[in-house]
């Protein structure tokens, strides 16, 4: 495949071939860049099994338009699935559902691995790109700029000299770690006490999905919770999240089945006690890290994009989708200064890193709706009152899920947007209070109950309303 611009003769290496490093190698071939992607695992379109990651993803609004602009969305929206809601499982069997937004809105459920293996092959379709794999980085110089990169299948060492190093790495990045030993750099990482496990729900016996299809399954036991998402295969992947310390109380079989039987009954016959526990036993939980560092660049020679320079943990979905907006709010800023790095790279940290790390918040935050909140009266009523605002002032009050998995609205903003409302419910709520409390003066009176009681009844009403939100 042809590129669209001429960049002829500028190069850029990209350190990562996973989903951020694919999409990018895509975008920087259309504008004519000679591109060379370096990656440290073999290619995974040849392995029966690939380590790492394997949390089934959802592609959503952010992710889509990225993908939209190499033309790739409908070949991957085309196999994926979509939820329009999330299912809830409750302790005693029942369930109930709760839509991500209007009817017609929905998350698309991938596989990581497939999504991968379609870029990669994308990417490798223009003529100036070319793909590395077994190459393992080990020094970058960002005067230069130059990466050296050990070919671990065959022991030997090559140097690549650029135009430009994009450090696509992942969490642990080592393009990261080579920027904080030469530059002023700001670096946070936090490892949360829940780890993950992936399970697995296969087809029922009449080879057909197990549970409702197009939804987010959710078993939310407030410290920990258990969540699916459907395969095309009729299969479901499953993810258990929770402390460490559950995961590490629970030794044999028998620890097991009842820990199940206690906490996620309905889930048993679903996965089968044997598979349940060959899944459970087979590997160790992973951990969970939030990571944030500032700026994302070095003069006009590097850059980091995705889980290199934002990674957050899984609960909003927003991983992807944020990756990929990265790669699409980087090809604006390049159209913006005509691929002047000097004057993209600087722009691209102020932009990007307020967005980035709003999102790692918000990450955080819905873990605590997902396995707790979900189960709250008042989080329902508030879902309630944003979806009827919405449905009466469309244009002005959009909530806060919406606005991040539906619009591309920046992240910080999103989080602006639900602090007014807020502010504006708590008000419209205090005034109702107030009025309550002043029409029924005399009456109180009489039964001697104050009117500070009541106040502090109604305010501890409205906290909560917003406090489980």
């Amino acid at each position: 495949m042809a590129s669209s611009k001429n960049e002829k003769g500028k190069k850029v290496i990209i350190v990562g071939g996973g989903l951020v490093g694919a999409l990018n190698a895509c975008f920087l071939a259309k504008r004519g860049f000679q591109v060379e992607v370096y990656e440290r695992r073999p290619d995974i379109r040849t392995q029966e099994v690939v380590k790492g990651r394997s949390i089934n993803l959802a592609l959503s609004c952010r992710g889509r338009e990225a993908l939209r602009a190499v033309g790739l969305e409908e070949k991957i929206t085309g196999e994926g699935i979509p939820m329009f809601a999330r299912m809830i499982h409750n302790l005693d069997g029942s369930k109930k559902s709760i839509p991500y937004g209007k009817r017609d809105q929905s998350i698309m459920s991938v596989d990581r691995r497939h999504l991968n293996e379609l870029l990669l092959s994308a990417a490798e379709k223009y003529d100036n790109v070319t793909l590395h794999f077994n190459h393992k980085i080990t020094r970058c110089d960002f005067e230069k700029p130059q990466a050296t990169f050990l070919r671990e299948d065959e022991g030997t060492t090559v140097e690549v000299p650029g135009d430009l190093i994009m450090g696509c790495d992942g969490a642990y990045s080592s393009v990261r770690q080579q920027l904080m030993k030469t530059t002023r750099f700001d670096f946070s990482q936090e490892y949360i006490p829940h780890g993950y496990l992936e399970l697995s729900i296969p087809a029922n016996k009449q080879n057909e999905y197990a549970m409702e299809l197009n939804y987010l399954h959710i078993w939310p036991r407030n410290t920990f919770m258990m969540i699916a998402l459907p395969n095309p295969d009729k299969t479901f992947v499953g993810t258990l999240f929770m402390p460490f310390k559950i995961f590490d109380s629970i030794k044999t079989n028998d620890d097991l089945m009842k820990f199940f039987k206690d906490k996620f009954p309905d889930s048993i016959p679903l996965m089968g006690e044997e598979a349940l526990k060959e899944s459970y036993f087979r590997v160790k939980a992973l951990p969970l890290v939030s990571i944030k560092c500032s700026p994302y660049h070095v003069s006009d020679k590097a850059v980091l994009m995705g889980d290199a320079a934002h990674a957050m943990v899984p609960f909003y979905g927003q991983g992807m989708n944020c990756g990929f907006e990265d790669c699409l709010v980087f090809d604006g800023i390049m159209t913006k200064y005509k691929n002047d790095f000097s004057k993209v790279l600087p722009e691209y940290t102020d932009t990007r890193n307020i967005d980035a790390k709003a999102m790692c918040d918000l990450a955080m935050y819905n873990y605590i709706e997902m396995r707790e909140s979900v189960n709250s009266k008042m989080f329902l009523l508030r879902k309630h009152v944003d979806n009827m605002l919405n449905w009466l002032m469309p244009n002005t009050w959009v909530p806060l899920y919406t606005t991040v998995s539906f619009t591309r609205i920046r992240y910080h903003q999103c989080i602006s947007n639900r602090q007014w409302q807020d502010k504006v419910l708590k008000n419209t709520l205090w005034g109702s209070v107030y009025a309550a409390i002043i029409g029924g003066a005399f009456a109180l009176r009489r039964t001697g109950v104050t009117m500070e009681t009541i106040a502090d009844v109604g305010k501890d009403l409205i906290n909560n309303i917003f406090l489980k939100a």
